[in-house]
């Protein structure tokens, strides 16, 4: 499986912070999730990750909250890969 790619979100979502919005892109050039910074995460983890729906099926865990964007990024791949 190649590389996910980060892409800025073209537009942000409710419950994103604007310029930390990202896009995670699977090789065939779709959107497979996202990873952004939460107005609205819990203290001391303002990073939020989440898989798009139609590809969590058979993965755990399919979102959750990090310290920082790279940190969030690293456990959305760790479950991604368990598929």
């Amino acid at each position: 499986m190649s590389d996910l790619l980060l892409r800025r979100a073209s537009e942000s979502r409710p419950g994103a912070d604007g310029l930390d919005d990202f896009e995670v892109i699977g090789e065939d050039g779709t959107i497979v999730g996202h990873v952004f910074k939460s107005i609205a995460a819990p203290i001391r983890t303002p990073w939020a990750w989440t898989m798009a729906y139609g590809y969590q099926d058979g993965l755990t865990p399919t979102h959750g909250y990090a310290l920082t964007g790279e940190a969030a990024m690293a456990a959305f791949k760790r479950s991604w890969r368990r598929e």
